[in-house]
């Protein structure tokens, strides 16, 4: 079950829990017609013909969505974050996840987004209203500036550096014996040297900003090497994480520097303004006015603690996840459990077109999917019975779109109310689970070993 509500996180982004429902009510399904004496090898049968109708009649109910229509993909988004903590902010943020993937797509023919070109970056205080949308990069930490290092620099020359600006280590430990103050002289001579022979060539290559890559095995930089690139007018952005490189240099248009000999002006990025800000919790780094960047885009994610902040992240990832999933398949259908009721009568009808076993077993799967809105119903502080009774007999008499108003406790027209979803979450739920309990139907038995 961890593995399929994980399989759906990577498909569509959002549903996990729908899916793991829809699983265990397919799975007790299965049992009671087991019970009953009918194969395993027939139910799944008959499990695989549910899927291929339920394909028909989703794509019935489901319309075409433009990428161009932002409206249409900021009420989807809404949809995903009316569940989360942070539901009463979802006009702030829908807009927000939107924006962020139309500004990565990189036609109007893509097929699918990369969520790695949007990084969100959090940062402890001011309000959830200051979460904005960065044309650049944002990095949570402050400059180096224990020598006196600038904070701002304008018309930057970018270097992302992976190599370290303090005295070599050996490869193997160890031990260097000094006998007299002359030798302690040297050594503080040559370190010296090797350290300003290093800023010097940073210095050449015009690069003004250095971005310098986390070390494991030694210090990145030295109080020596920091208060050389001061006096250079060099401004340093220490402990940039291994997984951030390649975000930063496809932002910024550069290359990652592994040794100082291979330092060239062509290697360095450009940007209009680097510059060191004061927040609630700290101090932040933009980088913004970047004229060569590449399709990648910062979300600031601000709140007053770190709950909420948490929260608002995950939150915003499965409304980013929502709107990639409309790029994927431009298509949305309708909330509140309306797919899946429309989806129970029809296939309670196509149940009596079959015979035998089969039309037994797919009866059966369509029982099943009464158990998303009996959930949802029971979320809400609904009474379940009474309202998936209701809302049975709205789609019976065609209103394929009835779904549960959850705010107001009743059954409404989800279209009306803006309560839509794409396409692929639905589906994606409904596939995996059933592919997962046609699996473990084919196991026979289970041999113990020790």
């Amino acid at each position: 079950m961890v593995e399929l509500s994980k399989a759906q996180d990577i498909e569509a982004g959002d549903g996990t829990t729908s899916v793991v429902v829809i699983a265990g009510a397919l799975l007790d399904a299965c049992q009671k017609l087991m019970v009953r004496g009918i194969h395993p090898t027939a139910i799944s049968d008959a499990f695989k013909l549910c899927i291929d109708k339920s394909r028909e009649i989703l794509e019935g109910m489901s319309t075409p969505v433009n990428l161009e229509d932002r409206d249409e993909l900021i009420k989807a988004a809404k949809t995903s974050l009316s569940s989360k903590v942070v539901s009463q902010y979802s006009e702030f943020l829908a807009p927000l996840a939107v924006d962020a993937v139309l500004r990565v797509v990189s036609s109007n023919d893509a097929n699918n987004v990369d969520l790695r070109d949007i990084q969100l970056v959090k940062k402890l205080g001011g309000i959830l209203e200051d979460t904005e949308i960065v044309d650049g990069l944002v990095f949570s930490r402050s400059a180096a500036k224990s020598a006196g290092g600038p904070t701002r620099i304008k018309n930057a020359k970018i270097a992302l550096i992976q190599f370290c600006l303090s005295p070599p280590k050996t490869d193997m430990d160890n031990n260097i014996v000094v006998n007299d103050y002359e030798q302690v002289d040297r050594l503080i001579r040559e370190e010296r040297t090797y350290l300003l022979n290093m800023c010097k060539v940073i210095k050449k290559s015009g690069a003004n900003v250095l971005l310098i890559q986390k070390s494991i095995l030694r210090d990145a930089t030295t109080d020596m090497s920091l208060h050389f690139l001061a006096k250079m007018g060099v401004m340093v952005v220490q402990d940039i994480e291994r997984k951030e490189v390649e975000f930063i240099s496809k932002t910024l248009n550069c290359k990652p520097i592994a040794s100082i000999d291979s330092l060239k002006p062509e290697k360095l990025g450009s940007a209009e303004n680097v510059e060191e800000l004061s927040t609630g919790d700290g101090k932040i780094i933009k980088i913004t006015g970047i004229p060569t960047k590449g399709k990648t885009v910062t979300a600031l994610v601000r709140a007053s603690n770190k709950q909420v902040l948490d929260e608002t992240e995950r939150s915003l990832h499965d409304a980013l996840c929502v709107v990639r999933s409309l790029v994927k398949n431009r298509r949305i259908i309708s909330g509140g459990s309306a797919p899946e009721v429309e989806l129970s009568l029809q296939l309670s009808k196509y149940s009596k077109e079959l015979q035998g076993a089969e039309s037994y077993c797919v009866r059966a799967f369509a029982d099943a999917l009464d158990i998303v809105p009996t959930t949802l119903a029971e979320n809400a502080g609904l009474h379940p019975i009474s309202i998936v009774t209701e809302l049975r007999n709205r789609h019976a008499k065609g209103e394929a779109n009835a779904g549960i108003n959850v705010r107001e406790g009743i059954i409404s027209d989800m279209r009306e109310i803006n309560v839509i979803q794409p396409f692929l979450t639905t589906w994606s739920a409904l596939s995996l689970a059933t592919e997962t309990v046609r699996m473990i139907l084919k196991i026979d038995d289970i041999v113990e070993t020790r």
